[in-house]
């Protein structure tokens, strides 16, 4: 069967045995400064429930809507929202002992350029919890880099560099060329 649909046929308990650690561990994280615990959790965009949803989609619009707006694409909640619900999307939600949602990452196995795939979509973190280069720097140590796939900067004819407005980063987990 295909690796994708497989993953994507799983439930979510089969989908947490199968690809998730195999120690309880992984459910809960503690804050490295504050040692606040939190509870993570995975749901499908389907088993996400309607407040989980509505605070997943605040938490984007309070950590990037002004980035989108300021974007080519722009901001667009309607587009987002419909994006939020594809079906075989997924999501790991931090919560707080209280149950409120402090981040979340949204993510779909699919194929990228013929190649099987951990699309992220949304990584969100509440502003207690941001902090971008450390999160560089924790990508880089769980061996991610920079994709082939990520826009370059652009260079404008009279020399000014425009960074992208994201960066691609991944992380090859099978070498598959033994199989081409």
């Amino acid at each position: 069967m295909d690796p994708i649909d497989l993953a994507n046929s799983k439930t979510l308990t089969a989908f947490i045995e199968d690809y998730l650690p195999s120690s309880k561990e992984w459910n809960t994280w503690v804050h490295p400064t504050t040692k606040d615990q939190y509870a993570v959790t995975l749901q499908t965009s389907k088993s996400l429930s309607a407040a989980d949803f509505d605070a997943c989609f605040r938490l984007i619009a309070l950590t990037s809507s002004d980035t989108y707006k300021a974007s080519k694409d722009g901001w667009k909640p309607r587009s987002k929202k419909k994006e939020m619900k594809l079906l075989d999307i997924k999501y790991i939600l931090v919560k707080t002992g209280q149950g409120f949602l402090e981040g979340f990452l949204s993510f779909m196995p699919t194929y990228e350029d013929g190649y099987p795939v951990i699309y992220c979509y949304e990584v969100h973190l509440s502003p207690e919890l941001q902090g971008n280069q450390k999160a560089i720097k924790f990508y880089e140590r769980l061996g991610y880099s920079k994709d082939d796939f990520s826009p370059a900067p652009k260079l404008l004819r009279n020399g000014t560099k425009i960074e992208p407005d994201y960066v691609i980063l991944s992380k090859v987990l099978l070498d598959l060329s033994s199989y081409i």
